[in-house]
């Protein structure tokens, strides 16, 4: 995963799409978020369940253990292999599970000629409907209503499956609704959230994608047009 990825609708849209039907104990803002270029730092809107019911809350997109502060930069990912059993990301496995609500992310491909040449792409569902990354960090929790020091996320990564553009590169996972209620469920077993991230994630025959415009590689650009299938790619 080449770090960004687009979170355009509206959170009802998102809210929809994940079928939630437990109490929601957050405000909604009714106005669609409109980001087509996510890239790591940034606040994004991000979904977790509480003892209270489910709760909605822009976090930045990197996490690190208050251990490691100034010893690293925050990770934006956190592979699906060792994440359960990494000591980086061990204190959140348990307590700190969360989803991304995403329209599709982005990968570049190199020039096998020439690498210095990228095309980028544009990967989302063939159903078009959203998507659930799988994603751990520190949150707000029912016993503090301010953000604090170190509150952030990481996506969970997987290798990328024969056909899935470069399968040297890694991709989010990506999980069906029914598992994404799962996976944010604060009484789950570690074992059975491994399982969910590990061997239940969306297969390669759930996606599509096209070539976009390489505008998309300057996190300053924003905009529809970023997402739109180009006729002539580079590579």
């Amino acid at each position: 995963m080449c770090g960004r990825f687009s979170q355009y609708r509206t959170a009802i849209e998102y809210l929809e799409a994940l079928r939630y039907d437990k109490p929601i104990d957050s405000g909604i803002d009714p106005e669609p978020i409109g980001r087509y270029n996510v890239p790591p730092r940034s606040r994004v809107l991000v979904f977790f369940e509480t003892a209270s019911g489910l709760r909605m809350a822009k976090l930045p997109w990197g996490y690190q253990p208050w251990w490691a502060k100034g010893k690293r930069p925050p990770a934006i990912n956190a592979r699906v292999e060792t994440a359960s059993t990494s000591k980086f990301f061990r204190d959140v496995w348990s307590t700190g599970r969360m989803l991304v609500g995403a329209d599709g992310w982005y990968e570049w491909v190199k020039d096998p000629v020439d690498p210095k040449k990228k095309q980028a792409y544009y990967i989302r569902l063939r159903s078009g409907e959203p998507m659930w990354f799988a994603a751990l960090g520190q949150f707000r929790r029912e016993d503090r209503m301010e953000e604090q020091e170190g509150d952030g996320f990481v996506i969970i990564t997987a290798d990328s499956d024969q056909g899935m553009l470069d399968i040297h590169d890694r991709r989010p996972v990506v999980l069906p609704p029914d598992l994404a209620r799962e996976w944010i469920e604060p009484g789950i077993s570690p074992e059975r959230a491994e399982e969910l991230v590990s061997n239940l994630a969306l297969p390669v025959q759930a996606f599509e994608w096209h070539a976009v415009d390489r505008a998309v590689g300057n996190v300053r650009n924003e905009g529809a047009h970023l997402i739109e299938q180009i006729d002539d790619p580079s590579l």
